[in-house]
């Protein structure tokens, strides 16, 4: 399976997604102007990686802001990460880092915490 790596830009995050490596990742800002489509490849890729996931998936979220749009994009990311969790296919895991200061990050991964059946851990930087 091919990676995808989406390199970072003033508006949009850098996104990683290489199951050989098992490096799963979205860091900085995430404000596309239409998230449907920025998020669409991810997505595609995570619906094919689902089929076939390794034995282990910790996705990691280190996010500096990330708007509304995104908000509805990650709620569709993390439905098909719990949907591989509660059907033993992968051990999924979240890992949510936000800086000591942005407590509004802290409580957004706190939030999808509550409304998943997924195990979170929480780094602070």
């Amino acid at each position: 399976m091919e990676k995808l790596d989406i390199q970072a830009t003033d508006m949009t995050p850098y996104v990683k997604l290489d199951k050989e490596s098992g490096e799963f990742k979205i860091a900085e800002k995430s404000l596309p102007e239409n998230a449907i489509e920025f998020y669409r490849p991810i997505l595609e890729w995570l619906d094919e990686y689902s089929k076939n996931p390794n034995k282990e998936t910790i996705f990691q979220f280190k996010l500096e802001y990330y708007n509304t749009s995104t908000a509805k994009q990650f709620a569709r990311i993390f439905l098909l990460l719990e949907k591989m969790h509660l059907e033993g296919k992968s051990n999924v895991e979240i890992y949510w880092y936000y800086s000591k200061e942005d407590m509004d990050m802290e409580h957004s991964g706190k939030r999808y915490e509550k409304l998943l059946k997924l195990p979170f851990k929480f780094f602070a930087y």
